[in-house]
């Protein structure tokens, strides 16, 4: 109902104007100071973990969200976070991460620039010299051009290595775990890694092989063979058959797209899956489960991961972001009959 003295133009202007820190200060029944400080996870100030979650929950209830403009024109900031998509195989994650954290952001009033890795990163140059981005957040850190231009800004570079995601960090070392128990159940003692032959992929090949060669230290196994697979499957056969010679059983592959490439040098040097040579991937995509034999792997738990990093990168760049603890382990195995 309105008042006779109320026109409907005052009604739409009072139902649509956007709550202030003053309307949660009200609800919260605190300072619009204290608004600040907690909303922009402002450092050194000693606000108890009540308060700050009575202050959450009162901006969330009235839509409260931040003047983006009026913020980055004091702060001087642009109010965009790039994010870098990875040229190397990982499944849906990097781009769920990336739409998660898209939303995110927007409601901060922040906007998330997707920037595809290339060769020699000249769009992440570029894009952090004409956009004055106020973070850069991705997958793995940043090499080169592209680490030497976020060092020069002397912004903040987010990724699995980082502290702030410390969480997700040890996923190399899950997966690694995941992979040489199951193995080592089996029978399985020397044990192999096979790599990509794109050079892009190494970084993530290596992210794999750390994690495997932890765990087979922690079981005293011997050191785990390392080889390169070419795409075209050129050299497979050779390779798989000097392990076999060697007594190499088992074999971890730095994704299953490698993995299928490893069961085409099987077949080609006359060999059996899994009786002669033992295969896993990472990923689990779609074709593992149809392979020739179907294919052993590891799947991620994607709703995990994804809040995990979200609310750590948000955390990070200094917006409020409700903590999460995760339930249990972010990857778990996916047997089948190549192992």
């Amino acid at each position: 109902m309105t008042s006779d003295s109320e026109t409907r133009a005052e009604v739409r202007a009072r139902r649509s104007a956007r709550p202030t820190k003053a309307d949660v200060a009200r609800l919260a029944n605190v300072s619009t100071a204290t608004v600040s400080y907690v909303l922009n996870n402002v450092a050194g100030q000693t606000i108890s973990a009540q308060t700050q979650a009575v202050v959450r929950e009162a901006a969330r209830q009235l839509g409260y969200r931040p003047n983006l403009a009026a913020r980055n024109l004091a702060i001087g900031g642009s109010g965009i976070v790039l994010y870098i998509v990875p040229r190397m195989a990982m499944g849906e994650l990097a781009m769920e991460v990336g739409s998660r954290l898209t939303t995110a952001l927007a409601q901060q009033g922040i906007v998330l620039s997707l920037q595809f890795e290339t060769e020699d990163a000249s769009n992440v140059v570029d894009a952090i010299s004409n956009l004055n981005p106020i973070a850069v957040a991705g997958t793995f850190p940043l090499r080169g051009s592209a680490l030497a231009a976020v060092e020069a800004a002397g912004i903040p570079q987010i990724h699995l290595g980082s502290n702030n995601l410390r969480a997700l960090a040890a996923l190399d070392l899950t997966v690694g775990e995941l992979r040489v128990a199951h193995l080592e159940e089996r029978g399985h003692r020397r044990l192999a890694f096979a790599y990509s032959d794109d050079k892009k992929l190494r970084p993530l090949g290596e992210y794999w092989l750390r994690g495997m060669r932890a765990a087979a230290r922690v079981r005293n196994l011997p050191d785990v063979e390392v080889a390169t697979f070419a795409t075209d499957g050129s050299g497979a056969a050779e390779t798989v058959s000097r392990w076999v010679d060697e007594g190499v059983t088992a074999v971890c592959a730095q994704s299953d797209e490698v993995a299928f490439v490893v069961l085409h040098g099987i077949r080609r040097a006359g060999l059996r899956c899994p009786e002669d040579l033992a295969v896993m991937g990472v990923d689990t995509i779609a074709l593992a489960a149809v392979s020739d034999p179907p294919l052993t792997s590891i799947a991620f738990h994607a709703t995990e991961i994804v809040d995990v990093a979200v609310s750590a990168m948000m955390t990070t760049l200094g917006y409020p972001s409700k903590s999460v603890t995760p339930d249990g382990d972010f990857a778990h195995l996916v047997p089948r009959d190549s192992t």
